[in-house]
């Protein structure tokens, strides 16, 4: 890590591999449009569930600078709240239920931390779930990986809105134990009723391919695991064979992609619908942009912002 004394409004992007991300393209015309003048992106690599110390590091960095205005984090929202939530004052909702943060802001002389991954990954579902999808298919949700964005979604499925059209299974599967059970003991809080929950440790190759070929027609299918963006690969092999009519969602939208091109392979003998997380991407960055810089970003602000972001899609 590079951690230098910002010299202008500086936001920060968390992550592993951030050069590679389109926000470093889009960031400077979006924060044109945002009226966000002299304010710059950098990008922060940490590898994958590093030591606490390093987490620590970069927070209080950032609270020590007061030209470092925020910033987002991805991959690391579990392992940098649990290293460093005791040099935040500000505690959103979310953030203290799960145990995890995407957004890092400041509220006057006080460290902000948000979880807006509940809210963005709801938007990124809605855009391809139609209402009443899970009660006029008795489908389930198959989601690989435990982290923050799998946290978030389950959160979004279970909320008392969509009551009457909730999942009939919601399948969990992850490579350590750790997370899954932590994971366990968040949905036994959300469990709402009338959905069946499963946990499935899957450390070698072929044994989530096992838990899919369970899943029913139209079942929702998703790679939360970060294979195919951060890292390469797919947390499936390509003798998995994906459900009939299945909604398959790959939450990210750069790397090798690998899980997506092995749905895409089958989505017309599978009859599938595919997603990939260009949405997500969007929903996510503007809501910790409008979190970080204290504006709103929605309506026609929103769509100027995916508009623009589009051009540099990759």
């Amino acid at each position: 890590m590079n951690l230098e004394k910002a010299t202008q409004p500086t936001m920060y992007f968390v992550g592993v591999t951030t050069t590679k991300s389109s926000i470093m393209k889009v960031f400077p015309e979006w924060a044109e449009a945002l009226g966000l003048e002299n304010t710059v992106l950098k990008g922060i690599d940490i590898a994958i569930h590093d030591k606490p110390e390093v987490y620590r590091e970069v927070v209080q960095f950032m609270k020590d600078d007061p030209l470092s205005m925020g910033a987002l984090v991805t991959t690391h929202k579990i392992d940098l709240y649990d290293a460093a939530k005791d040099l935040f004052e500000v505690h959103g909702p979310l953030a203290k239920r799960f145990g995890e943060l995407s957004s890092i802001s400041k509220q006057g002389d006080k460290m902000a931390a948000h979880a807006k991954d509940p809210i963005t990954a709801g938007l990124s579902l809605e855009e391809f779930v139609p209402k009443g999808y899970f009660t006029k298919t008795g489908a389930d949700v198959f989601i690989m990986g435990a982290g923050g964005s799998a946290i978030s979604m389950g959160y979004h499925l279970m909320q008392d809105k969509f009551k009457g059209d909730y999942p009939r299974r919601i399948v969990i599967a992850n490579r350590s134990q750790p997370r899954l059970t932590e994971i366990e003991n968040i949905f036994k809080t959300l469990d709402p009723g009338g959905i069946a929950f499963e946990y499935y440790l899957t450390p070698e190759p072929g044994q989530n391919d096992e838990v899919l070929a369970t899943m029913k027609p139209g079942s929702l299918i998703v790679n939360a695991t970060g294979l195919g963006k951060d890292r390469p690969g797919s947390p499936l092999t390509d003798d998995a064979v994906f459900p009939k009519k299945a909604l398959v969602w790959e939450i990210n939208y750069r790397g090798d992609l690998r899980f997506m091109h092995q749905a895409n392979e089958q989505q017309d003998a599978q009859e599938l619908t595919v997603i990939d997380g260009w949405k997500y991407f969007i929903y996510g960055w503007t809501a910790v942009i409008s979190e970080v810089f204290h504006i709103p970003i929605e309506g026609e602000t929103l769509a100027k912002c995916d508009e623009i972001a589009s051009k540099f899609r990759q």
